[in-house]
């Protein structure tokens, strides 16, 4: 163990690699901030170590030994890795750097995300956000093998997650109240009105695919109210919001978004926007697994969400 502890002591291999670089023990002993003796005897300890000379002198000019090339290699990967290490666990500590990974369901709306991030980075630089979009079966498995460290979705999760399992697993931060908005080209209704499920029996739709929350919300909805064997009839689907809508627009197909999306794009929507009677409430929510605000990085984010959400 002494000769393991004396060629793996950082101290020693910073010595060693500083002599390389200069090839000359004055000079690395004076940029060590060391004594040249010190610095020969620590070197002189690696070979005995090792049992073999590092360092070779041809007249006044130092070489490396071929043991000492090999040193040289382990001690620049050595040296890494424990750099690295340090770094990870700096980064895991401090709040203000590090990586986030943020997984955002497909049909939430989040154009208030953008706005939020740009101030965060302005903030606090040395924190790098990595952002996707899932649909929520992937969303739930990233979640749920901590491959990303806040999702940002619907809630609560018609099919995937029970809020018992929810509250057991993970925590929540409430970002607003949602509601589903029907865009109808129904000539006979009142706009921010409700109406019965039975309204749009004879629509067309053009929708989310098929296992999108809000899709699969509606679907529910139309089935509990209307014969059985009527399906929600589906002519086209989109994932992007922005394409549905364009397609309802540009068809005589019905649709239906979040009430989020509707009210920041109302302006360009020439439909009519109805809701349904006794509708499901929910919410747009950031959840993540419990522990996670233990990162302070993340604690950090959090708290910075919740500042700004009001706004």
């Amino acid at each position: 163990m002494p000769k393991m502890d004396a060629i793996l002591s950082s101290k020693s291999l910073h010595y060693f690699l500083q002599l390389i670089d200069t090839m000359n023990y004055t000079q690395a002993a004076q940029i060590l901030g060391i004594t040249q003796p010190a610095l020969t005897q620590q070197i002189k300890k690696i070979e005995h170590a090792i049992g073999t000379p590092l360092f070779g002198q041809m007249g006044k000019k130092l070489y490396l030994t071929e043991a000492g090339k090999q040193l040289q290699v382990g001690a620049i990967k050595l040296l890494g890795t424990m750099n690295s290490v340090v770094s990870d666990i700096q980064e895991f500590t401090q709040a203000d750097r590090g990586n986030i990974a943020i997984g955002v369901l497909e049909s939430v709306n989040c154009e208030w995300l953008q706005r939020f991030l740009i101030k965060f980075n302005q903030k606090y630089p040395d924190i790098t956000i990595n952002l996707s979009c899932f649909n929520r079966k992937d969303l739930w498995y990233n979640l749920d093998n901590n491959l990303i460290d806040l999702a940002i979705l619907y809630i609560p999760d018609v099919a995937k997650k029970s809020q018992a399992s929810l509250n057991n697993q993970y925590e929540q931060m409430k970002i607003n109240d949602e509601r589903l908005i029907i865009l109808t080209h129904l000539a006979n209704l009142e706009a921010g009105e409700a109406y019965p499920i039975s309204t749009f029996t004879k629509q067309k739709w053009v929708a989310y695919p098929d296992g999108f929350f809000l899709t699969q919300l509606m679907k529910e909805k139309f089935e509990s109210r209307v014969n059985i064997k009527k399906k929600l009839d589906i002519s086209m689907s989109f994932s992007s919001t922005e394409q549905l809508v364009a397609t309802a627009i540009a068809t005589n197909y019905d649709t239906f978004v979040s009430h989020s999306y509707y009210q920041a794009h109302k302006n360009d929507i020439n439909l009519t926007p109805v809701f349904l009677k006794d509708d499901k409430k929910f919410l747009t929510s950031i959840v993540y697994r419990k522990g996670k605000k233990d990162v302070p990085r993340v604690a950090n984010i959090l708290a910075e969400f919740k500042q700004f959400l009001p706004k």
